[in-house]
């Protein structure tokens, strides 16, 4: 593809291009092994030392085309897909530490990604420091460590829909000499590229905006290719340290700006197998193909939901990046001109019991534990997806008791207001 064609096309045309008499939609490559016509030519494979297909649990060619497109919508030079978006939020991380090692994470993120970081990563002998995203630049560097190897947050936090400063969270994991790495899944590509701010790499939940119509769970990792691993040699041996599971290759030296995506690919896919189906990237790529629309419409639909709720009586709070009213407003502005996302968050007058009932007396809307796509669903986090976690870690993460997740699809506005009107009256 063009690198100067604009996003929409690129979410059409980029990852499969068809030659002469091949299939103009992407095929499916439902194989798990491909065939080679020397034992040689293998063997090269498996020392690394030529590219192509010999076990879909590392490459297959329907997943390689998706993870292009994703890499060409984000403007990286080298992407991969996973099985889910914990899976990437997972391998980003686990790539870069290991036992010892100590990275830092902005508080305001996913239940599940906060579970992963907290307990299960703590449990393989890597440490998290938690910090309010908020917090000016003091605040933040005095949670680094001499061990730390990273930096991590959300464009748009899930579900506090806290905005972040993109630019001073790249300036201050670049002065500590770690990535920053970005969970960009509400924001997609569409309305925010994070490397354009300085970001080192991106995930995605797939599963969300990406596929757009819940159908498959998947997860993407990008690099930006601009992190200089070996000018941090000593922090980062497992890219620029020979491998002894590869027979002493280097990463950086033999694969260059592709170093840290081939690392997670060769070693990290191999020994944990995270992979997707290519029935599911199937399923993704066709969602990509109108993800430019349908973020719009999200976006559109919100809004005006938004503006809804702040004038109704009996809603407490509104939290949504595109009211002027809005902490966030301003750095909706910077970062997300075209609009944030389709979620917002908001409570009512009444506290928790007041939520469950409204979100009880909806008829269209449905309660369910998923998040942005066509459909317009409501979630209770502190009930549901954020249950695991302590009164504090809900505090922390920015999870209020009353907040409803409300994912605004992409039906007809007067529908969906009708909908939140009836169920507001039932309270």
């Amino acid at each position: 593809m063009n690198k100067k064609n604009k996003l929409g096309t690129i979410c059409v045309q980029a990852g499969w291009t068809p030659k002469n008499g091949e299939p103009r939609v992407l095929p499916i490559y439902q194989s798990t092994t491909y065939k080679y016509e020397t034992s040689d030519q293998m063997g090269k494979m498996f020392d690394l030392e030529e590219s192509g297909f010999f076990y879909t649990r590392l490459q297959n060619p329907t997943n390689e085309a998706v993870a292009e497109k994703i890499t060409e919508l984000e403007g990286g030079v080298a992407g991969m897909l996973t099985s889910s978006g914990q899976a990437a939020s997972f391998y980003s991380v686990f790539n870069i530490c290991g036992a010892g090692d100590h990275f830092v994470s902005s508080s305001s993120i996913y239940g599940g990604t906060f579970n992963l970081f907290s307990v299960t990563m703590k449990k393989l002998g890597i440490e998290v420091t938690f910090v309010n995203p908020d917090a000016d630049e003091k605040e933040i560097s005095a949670a680094f460590r001499p061990n730390t190897k990273a930096l991590f947050a959300e464009t748009i936090a899930n579900p506090a829909h806290t905005i972040l400063d993109i630019e001073k969270f790249a300036c201050i994991a670049h002065k500590h000499n770690v990535p920053l790495i970005i969970d960009n899944t509400f924001a997609t590509p569409i309305n925010c590229r994070p490397f354009e701010w300085g970001a080192d790499i991106v995930i995605h939940s797939t599963t969300k905006y990406m596929d757009g119509h819940a159908t498959s769970v998947g997860g993407a990792i990008v690099d930006s290719g601009n992190f200089d691993w070996d000018a941090n040699a000593d922090k980062y041996p497992g890219l620029t340290q020979p491998d002894d599971s590869y027979h002493g290759l280097t990463y950086t030296k033999s694969f260059g700006k592709g170093a840290y995506i081939t690392k997670a690919t060769v070693q990290l896919m191999r020994d944990l197998g995270s992979c997707p189906s290519p029935q599911n990237s199937f399923y993704l790529n066709m969602g990509l193909e109108t993800l430019h629309l349908r973020v719009a419409r999200h976006c559109e639909n919100a809004q005006k939901i938004a503006e809804y709720l702040e004038k109704n009586d009996k809603v407490a709070w509104v939290h949504y990046s595109g009211l002027p009213s809005n902490q966030y407003y301003g750095l909706a502005q910077k970062y997300l001109p075209k609009g944030s996302c389709g979620v917002l968050a908001f409570g009512l007058k009444g506290g928790k019991e007041k939520s469950i009932q409204f979100m009880d007396s909806l008829k269209m809307i449905a309660i369910v534990t998923h998040v942005a796509d066509t459909r317009s669903c409501v979630l209770h986090p502190a009930s549901h997806t954020h249950r695991q976690l302590t009164d504090e870690q809900l505090v922390e993460a920015g999870v209020a008791p009353d907040l409803i997740r409300f994912s605004v699809g992409i039906e007809d506005i007067e529908d969906i207001i009708a909908d939140v009107e009836q169920a507001l009256n039932k309270i």
